[in-house]
């Protein structure tokens, strides 16, 4: 009995999938925050593509 009760103890199978989803979990807190962070910068790039194609496409008509 006493060996059962250390091997539920020092039993460690699935602790690595805790950590891959620890690692998961800060990886994308990490995206997140860079993408508040360039939010400006990523608003100005898509405005200007959208402008860019905007004016392209009236100016073949």
């Amino acid at each position: 009995m006493m060996n059962k009760m250390k091997a539920l103890v020092t039993n460690e199978q699935g602790q690595g999938m805790t950590e891959y989803g620890l690692v998961l979990g800060l990886i994308a807190i990490a995206v997140v925050g860079i993408l508040i962070a360039l939010r400006g910068q990523i608003t100005a790039l898509f405005t200007k593509a959208n402008n860019t194609i905007s004016n392209g496409v009236a100016g073949l008509g």
